[in-house]
């Protein structure tokens, strides 16, 4: 592993962070209203980006496999659930300090 996402905590995992990501890899997006969503998790730490997306970063390295396994199955899923599922958006790459893979953005969708 990376001595760099070795030492990383999830307590780096801040709205200033969050900014310098959507800075870099996602400037459309960067300008909107950012808040963390309460209460946070262990696996992710997620923020809340304008009025229906959110961005979820994983907090340690062992948590990345589920962002590739959302991104698979949730746009498969989702049509085939009764209720809202969130769909993948983007994923950004590591960068700004920041060590892993994430899934950037939740959307959620209205069932078909």
């Amino acid at each position: 592993m990376d001595p760099q996402a070795r030492a990383f905590t999830a307590d780096a995992i801040d709205e200033a962070l969050v900014r310098r990501l959507l800075a870099a890899q996602f400037p459309h997006w960067a300008d909107l209203p950012l808040t963390p969503a309460e209460p946070q998790g262990w696996d992710n730490r997620t923020f809340r980006l304008g009025a229906d997306m959110s961005v979820r970063l994983p907090s340690a390295a062992s948590y990345v496999r589920q962002v590739e396994k959302e991104h698979r199955w949730l746009p498969l899923l989702a049509p085939q659930l009764p209720l809202p599922i969130p769909a993948p958006l983007a994923r950004g790459a590591p960068g700004e300090g920041y060590p892993f893979y994430r899934r950037a953005r939740l959307r959620c969708v209205q069932p078909r």
